[in-house]
């Protein structure tokens, strides 16, 4: 195989549209030569959520200036890549069509290997190329469209050990704010609020609590917000921060609980030396939660790794990233005749449970 391994990486499963160029060394190591991201929040802000044929419509209008951005940034040429890796999935169809597209005329133009990527695999990987993370670790992957706890014992070899079966994470987040007449994203406004807030006001629930499975769920809690505001109508500005700041806290009170089971089972089966509990997606910006992670891990002699949040959101640093990581152990590659999969679970061993894919695209 040859090294250093040059890759171009798109995203296009949601409303980010990306490109970047990433170098992985042989000793494993790994250098961003470039990463380029449109953040398509405007577009949606007026509808309080993702509009898919937006979104769509805005990865056809930005992606080939992008790709083209992110090799100037690289001072490397499309000719120079080794492969182009494009997420395939799990998404939005329409969007993972013009990604997955653009990345075969690139692969047929040049004769490079074309590398079809799991959007979660992205992610689940991303830690090794920021931290060096060696392999096994736990994934906490907290965000708009997914909430998962994965055992990553190495490239391709993935055990999904919890999902919400419900509402993600970030879904709960962006819901409540809208209830409550905040921005969006509702994650941010949501925190903004909570800061401001009795958390002790109201006792929302802990959804699943004392449950041996580890799998999430969040839809009661949304519901609870729901009936607490109505019952106390109309809100005032007080009211809106203290349910923010009650929610906020059965969130981090319900993760803790959740993950700290996560991290015991790891501590029982996989005997690591130094385990590391990787947090990757948009949620994990809330420093309530990140704190309570940080005291979870302390407890269970875990290490938090939290790559930075550029990293942590959709960006085509983790696909190109993922791709290269691939092709750095001999995987093939895919065929021109690769379809986007809008449901495509990291773990195809796991039986597939309705709320963990991604804004409508279930994985």
């Amino acid at each position: 195989m040859k090294t250093p391994i040059h890759i171009l990486g798109i995203e296009t499963s949601c409303d980010e549209t990306a490109a970047a160029v990433v170098r992985r060394n042989a000793d494993g190591s790994g250098k961003i030569l470039s990463s380029i991201v449109f953040s398509q929040l405007e577009e949606h802000a007026a509808f309080g959520g993702v509009v898919p044929e937006i979104a769509a419509r805005a990865h056809v209008e930005k992606l080939d200036g992008l790709i083209e951005e992110a090799l100037h940034g690289s001072q490397m040429r499309l000719s120079q890549m080794d492969a182009i890796a494009a997420t395939s999935g799990p998404g939005l169809i329409g969007g993972l069509i013009v990604g997955l597209m653009t990345g075969k005329a690139l692969a047929t133009a040049t004769g490079k290997p074309l590398y079809a990527i799991n959007h979660l695999e992205g992610h689940a990987l991303t830690a090794r190329l920021t931290d060096d993370v060696a392999f096994p670790y736990l994934l906490l992957l907290v965000s708009g469209g997914h909430t998962q706890m994965v055992l990553v014992r190495g490239v391709n070899d993935y055990q999904r050990w919890g999902t919400t079966i419900d509402d993600a994470l970030g879904e709960a987040f962006d819901k409540t704010a809208k209830l409550l007449g905040l921005t969006y994203p509702g994650g941010p406004a949501v925190e903004i609020a909570a800061r401001d807030g009795d958390p002790r006001r109201f006792n929302l629930p802990r959804p699943l609590r004392g449950e041996k499975r580890l799998d999430f769920s969040f839809s009661g809690l949304k519901t609870a917000v729901r009936q607490t505001a109505q019952a106390i109508a109309p809100l005032d500005d007080r009211d809106v921060c203290d349910i923010c700041a009650s929610f906020q806290l059965a969130i981090t009170n319900t993760l803790k609980e959740r993950v700290g089971r996560s991290l015991q089972r790891f501590n029982a089966e996989e005997g690591a030396p130094a385990p590391k509990l990787v947090v990757a997606g948009g949620v994990a910006a809330n420093q309530q939660i990140r704190s309570a992670l940080v005291e979870l891990c302390g407890e269970h002699n875990f290490e938090l790794v939290a790559p930075p949040m550029e990293l942590c959101t959709d960006n085509a640093v983790m696909i190109a990233w993922a791709g290269a990581e691939r092709m750095a152990i001999d995987l093939p590659p895919d065929g021109l005749d690769v379809a986007p999969r809008p449901r495509w679970p990291l773990d195809s061993s796991s039986a597939s449970i309705i709320g963990h894919g991604k804004r409508g695209a279930k994985a």
